[in-house]
Order: C-alpha cells, then structure tokens, then sequence
C-alpha cells in the first residue's frame, strides 16, 4: 500500500520550536496553493487542532504504541498531495526501549518515519550553539540507517554572524539547511496546565497563522522542502482493521466547546464509517444534547477552568441527566469523567455540583501531573465491549479523584513498560468514564 508524499518535521528535544515552524510552514504551503494535509504524531490534542485551522482540514494522529499498525495506516492523511506530519518529543523519544519490546511501536516520532518512509527535517534549537552543532546533527543523522535526514531548520538564530557560523559548521555534513529562523517573541504562543492554550481560544488565530507563514516564507526555503518529501510504502492495509472504539450508539450526540474539546479525528470518523450518526452540542451555551440521541460522549478538555458555567447549565444537566435514565450510554473521558462525578473543585478550593450520575468527586484544588501511555482492561461490560476487553491509551490530567470512589471500577490499568497502575474510574448502568483518553482496541 503506498503512502502518499510526506515530510516529519522533528526535533531533538521538546521545546525547539518545531510546532509554530510546522504551523507557519502549513500557512506558507496552502497559500501558495498546494494541496497539503498535517498530521501529529503523538497522542496531543491541542497542536492538531491549529494544524487544521492552518490547513483547513482535520489533522489526525499517528501513533505507533497506541495504534495497531492497521489504524495507524487508515488514519494517514490520503487525500491530499502533500503530508506534513509534526513530531512528538525528540526525534527517538518513545515509550520504551524499542520496538522489540512491544508488537505495535515505541510511539517515536523515529517510528512513524520508518513506518511511512517518510524523510526527516530536523529543526534545531540554535539559540546557544555555534559549531558544536554539527555534531549533534551528525548524531541525529547516523543514530539510525532506517531513517533519511533531508535537512536541518536553524531555530532561534540570534544575528547573521550567528548563522553564518551555523552554516558554515554544517557545510560539509551532507545534509543541507533548509532554513534559519530568526528568535521572534511575535509569534510565540500561550500556554497553560496542559500545554498550549486551545486554537479556538487563541487571540486572533487568523493573523498569527499568517504572520507565522510570513516568516517562514522568508526565512525557510520552501521550494527545498517541497523537493525534500517523498513517498514511503507500507504493507499494512488499513480497511482490514476493526474499528478502534464500536460506536457507543446509533446516534451519538457529542459535546464540543473549549471544555470539551479533545477528541481524535479518527475514532469519530471511525463512528461514522461504522453507521452511526453523529451531532454536537456545547455545554458551555447550556445546550442539551439531541433529543433522540441514544448515546452521549464528554470528551476530556479543560473543564476545571468552566466548572462555574458548567455548574450553571440547567439545560445541559438535566437533559444528560434525563437521557441518562432512560437507559442512554453516556461515555466520559478525562474532563467528561470529572464532569459525571458528583462535585468539581476547582483552583480556588469551590466545589461545583456536577452531574452526579456517577459516585465520585473530582479536585483541581491541589493540581499533580498524571502523564503517560496506559493499556486498560475492562472490568464492566460497557457499549465498547465485554469486561476483559484490552484498550490502549492515554492520560494527561493535574485534577484527581477525592475521597474514596464508589461503585463499580471499570478499568484496570496499566503503563507502557507493563507495570500495574491500578484501577480507575467506574460505571453505574449505562453510565461509565474514567481519566483515560482511549485511542485503540489492543488485538484485532
């Protein structure tokens, strides 16, 4: 099966600067008319989001520890002339010691790019640099055979001394620099607990998307990276995979605001594909889900920064609350699992009254990191399937449960090295959610 052309823009760590270079790059692209699609590898949830308003279309996620390679081939981008996938961490960071260890994948961006054959353009943070970098190149360069570099971006270039040492240092390194990119504090992005703060609350989006291709049309040489991307290949087929997550419903109504705002592209379309109807509602403009929906999903995002709204919204809650008794699956995930609990306390130390359709309490009050790869067993049978049913997936989360949590448990988990975690979150009758943000089924 053939891959259609495509670049990686990596980085040797986290923090180099490669999301605003591949949003503004994105930008450069599109207006120049060409037809390019992004994709993020990693579990992230909030850089696809600015990757689809750059590019006009959805970004989906690429992950090789949480996806089967059959997902993983479906949810590559087919439609489009040109793939720009960003990376996860630095180029080789995974979630393990190698693919050896596990039959899916590390969950490298190095994965993904031997999966796909798609070639490496490495930005690097310069900042506090000068010929040293050519030996780090180097070692990114040669680190792995099954991986092409097509050339370097020079991030954070202090002066046109500073980059003229740059360059001159990677002469004769065979790979060549396809841009040196000025520090410029205009186009960096705010951020807040979990990372970026979401595109759809960025000020004036349009005009730092355009202002961010402005300058990489001027300080990137497009024509070289277009020229870099190639297409790879692949065994895998993709249609032969079952869907990662059965439909929850025939129709399944989906909350979708700046609280609920992290769902991955391909489990909805996989939705979709299955047969199921989807619609979408906002909790946060107090709207109640479709009325003949038979199932509801709260996807995570950041409703400890709108418990007070949500609190307040007597049309969202006793509409869920009603679908809820009469017998709808309702499905939360992460921010939609604290909003099922019985009370949100948020920064400040206020409980605020939330659903209640399930025995928990959740707190935002004293925040700590909750962050890594899980596989969750089932221990409930639910819509998505019998207890004993194997997920992969995610956590990402500062608030916790508080107090003991009642009921039925619905996950046992663990992490990405196989060490037990635990249990986590619960089920009462067709209500059932927990912190984890499920990306796949584990086997066919």
């Amino acid at each position: 099966m053939s891959t259609p052309t495509g670049l990686i823009v990596a980085a040797p760590a986290s923090g180099s600067g490669k999301t605003t270079i591949t949003l503004g790059l994105l930008r450069a692209l599109r207006r120049r008319g060409i037809d390019v699609a992004s994709a993020k590898i990693g579990p992230d949830y909030i850089d696809p989001a600015f990757h689809a308003a750059a590019t006009g279309r959805p970004c989906p996620n690429l992950d090789s520890w949480a996806m089967r390679p059959e997902t993983l081939a479906a949810a590559r981008p087919s439609d489009a002339n040109l793939v720009v996938a960003e990376g996860v961490m630095g180029l080789f960071d995974g979630a393990n010691l190698g693919e050896e260890h596990d039959p899916f994948g590390d969950g490298s961006t190095a994965s993904i790019a031997r999966r796909t054959g798609w070639p490496v353009v490495l930005v690097v943070d310069a900042a506090r640099q000068a010929q040293s970098i050519a030996a780090l190149v180097a070692g990114f360069a040669n680190f792995d055979p099954e991986i092409t570099l097509a050339g370097v971006i020079l991030n954070r270039v202090g002066s046109a001394r500073h980059e003229e040492m740059l360059r001159r240092a990677l002469l004769n390194n065979g790979h060549p620099v396809l841009g040196a990119v000025r520090a410029d504090k205009a186009i960096e992005r705010p951020s807040r607990h979990l990372g970026l703060v979401q595109a759809g609350e960025h000020p004036d989006l349009e005009a730092f998307l355009d202002q961010a291709a402005d300058k990489m049309d001027a300080e990137l040489d497009i024509k070289a990276i277009i020229a870099a991307a190639r297409a790879g290949s692949t065994a895998t087929n993709g249609s032969a995979a079952a869907a990662p997550l059965p439909p929850l419903g025939q129709r399944i109504a989906v909350a979708r605001d700046a609280a609920f705002a992290f769902t991955y592209p391909h489990v909805l379309d996989d939705w979709r594909k299955a047969g199921a109807d989807l619609s979408f509602f906002s909790p946060l403009a107090d709207e109640a889900p479709a009325k003949d929906a038979d199932a509801v999903y709260l996807p995570g995002g950041y409703p400890e920064l709108h418990a007070g709204r949500i609190a307040s919204a007597g049309t969202f809650l006793k509409a869920v609350r009603q679908l809820a008794g009469s017998g709808a699956a309702i499905y939360g995930e992460c921010g939609g699992y604290m909003v099922l609990g019985e009370s949100l306390t948020d920064a400040d130390g206020k409980a605020h009254p939330m659903l209640a359709l399930l025995p928990h309490a959740t707190s935002f009050a004293a925040p700590k990191r909750h962050l890594g790869y899980r596989v969750a067993e089932a221990l409930a049978a639910t819509p998505l399937g019998p207890a004993g049913s194997v997920w992969r997936g995610h956590e990402f989360h500062y608030a916790c449960d508080v107090g003991s949590v009642a009921g039925t448990q619905l996950f046992r988990i663990s992490d990405a090295s196989g060490a037990e975690l635990g249990t986590i979150g619960g089920c009462s009758g067709s209500v059932f959610g927990s912190f984890l943000h499920l990306i796949d089924r584990s086997g066919t």
